[in-house]
């Protein structure tokens, strides 16, 4: 069997990555690859209950590092169960947020934790993708769009609009570090012609 590819989609909350990561999954399926469509926190049955768990609720209910715990043990669940198979059997991966979500959301704007999540990310995870899509956006507009879907997974847009700039900032740290898997999209146009600039830049890498 052929080694597959990962591929991850990370932004904003309400930045359109989601939409973005179906819409490259159907756009590569169509070309008739075979792909797995996943998220994080979940992607596996023992994640999807720890995604219930830092999700849903009073958003100040998880110290910084009871969290970092809990979506790394979210992480490791979901990469023996969806994410490895589908790699060995030569498929391509494409996950709503992975790694770098955690380094930004435990490691920098909740504490001064990046250096722990780097260590339990080498010593539990020891993987990143072979390529991440960082869909940029607004903060004010990703907040606002993220709000309006009013559903119970509100745990971090209810830290409000300056986490989501220190989010946007920190994606964007994020894409200069590993710039040898990141590519900045810019989310502020048609879903559409987002979807039609990853696809292409999609295809290229995976030619």
């Amino acid at each position: 069997m052929s080694q597959g590819r990962f591929i991850t989609f990370e932004g904003i909350d309400g930045s359109g990555k989601s939409t973005q990561a179906r819409l490259l999954a159907q756009h590569l399926q169509d070309r008739g690859a075979k792909v797995v469509l996943t998220r994080e926190p979940g992607g596996s049955p023992g994640a999807e209950d720890i995604r219930a768990l830092v999700l849903e609720g009073d958003p100040d209910k998880w110290s910084a590092e009871t969290e970092l715990l809990l979506f790394t043990a979210a992480r490791r669940d979901h990469l023996e169960k969806t994410i490895d198979p589908a790699l060995r059997a030569g498929k391509i991966v494409i996950s709503d947020r992975f790694a770098d979500s955690t380094r930004l959301y435990q490691g920098i704007t909740r504490g001064d934790l990046r250096a722990k999540v780097d260590t339990l990310h080498e010593m539990m995870i020891g993987r990143e993708p072979d390529t991440t899509f960082i869909i940029d956006m607004d903060p004010d507009v990703g907040l606002e769009r993220a709000l309006s879907r009013q559903t119970s997974e509100e745990r971090f847009e209810g830290f409000g609009v300056d986490l989501q700039r220190k989010m946007r900032d920190g994606f964007l740290k994020l894409a200069e570090e590993f710039s040898n898997r990141c590519i900045v999209i810019d989310g502020a146009r048609a879903v559409e012609d987002v979807a039609v600039d990853v696809a292409a830049k999609a295809d290229a890498l995976l030619a």
